[in-house]
């Protein structure tokens, strides 16, 4: 009996043994040679593969996701002082570039080192604008009409949100996300950059393209003693022009943001660096379209200088 014993005991062993081993060798055999004609229902899992190989891929996946590239936090360090990217000081969450050259350039639609960054905003979006003119040689009134309400919606808002949009690449328009833009109207000549904002921010536009506000070009400026108010922007402009990156001595170009003490007029920056509102329906100014990425954009080259922009996927 108790041979009988041990031999059942080393049976049971080498059994068991046996099955752990046809059991591993199994799972390899429909792991690395999964049937092609074989499907089975994962349903109940949660998965949507019908073989085994595409269900272990998919379990994979989750929990380790592939990664294609990094958000321009991830990559760039926070200054506080000349060019760079800042944190913002007016509003939680978000970070804006400052400086006369920040590496802020982006390839977008195709146009190497064409836009750059002004903002990436706290919920991960990034507002970038184009470095220049979309119509250098035929410039767009703000309102043919003569108005300045955006929402109106103002003939160039019309005009970026169809014609200028349905002109972008594919890759392009995927990458836009909705968002809302700020066209409040502000106050001439203040020294105030945060009841600017404020103001600013009481009218809302939802929409694709807009363009930059003008506090956006005033938080560009990274000497805020001299620049960093309307005002004194104004007042020191020869100089104020030299530290923000958003001036153009090409052109003056449009903003977002009308005047207070005007149903007609529209701010604009002028290419000598001052900033002034003129009435909406002038076709001389140049427009610069602002728009906003999703927060799923993800850098994937490229270190934002002008000879090396990022370039950008989803």
């Amino acid at each position: 009996m108790k041979k009988i014993k041990e031999f059942s005991k080393k049976y049971l062993i080498g059994f068991f043994i046996g099955l752990i081993l046809f059991t591993v060798v199994g799972v390899y055999a429909t792991t690395y040679f999964p049937s092609n004609q074989t499907t089975y229902d994962n349903s109940a899992s949660g998965l949507s593969s019908t073989n085994v190989q595409g269900a272990i891929d998919e379990l994979y996946n989750v929990c380790f996701p592939p990664t294609t590239g990094d958000t321009i936090l991830d990559n760039v360090d926070i200054v506080t002082s000349g060019d760079g990217l800042y944190e913002d000081e007016y509003e939680d969450g978000k970070y804006t570039y400052k400086g006369a050259n920040p590496n802020n350039y982006v390839t977008f639609n195709n146009e190497k080192a064409g836009w750059r960054i002004i903002s990436i905003n706290s919920d991960g979006t990034i507002k970038i604008m184009r470095n220049k003119d979309i119509n250098t040689s035929d410039n767009l009134a703000w309102d043919t009409s003569g108005s300045n309400n955006w929402n109106r919606p103002a003939s160039l808002n019309t005009y970026l949100n169809e014609d200028y949009y349905n002109s972008l690449t594919s890759t392009a328009q995927s990458q836009i996300v909705t968002s809302t833009y700020y066209a409040g109207a502000v106050t001439n000549d203040n020294n105030d950059l945060a009841g600017q904002i404020n103001d600013e921010n009481s009218k809302k536009w939802n929409g694709k393209v807009a363009l930059p506000t003008l506090s956006e070009y005033i938080r560009s400026n990274s000497n805020k003693s001299s620049c960093g108010s309307l005002s004194l922007n104004n007042d020191n402009y020869s100089s104020c022009k030299n530290t923000t990156w958003m001036f153009d001595s090409s052109s003056y170009w449009w903003t977002l943001s009308p005047p207070s003490s005007s149903s007609y007029g529209v701010f604009n920056v002028y290419y000598h660096g001052y900033v002034d509102n003129i009435s909406a329906i002038d076709s001389n100014y140049a427009v610069r379209p602002a728009i906003t990425l999703s927060s799923d954009v993800q850098i994937i080259g490229g270190d934002g200088s002008q000879s090396n922009p990022y370039t950008l996927s989803l």
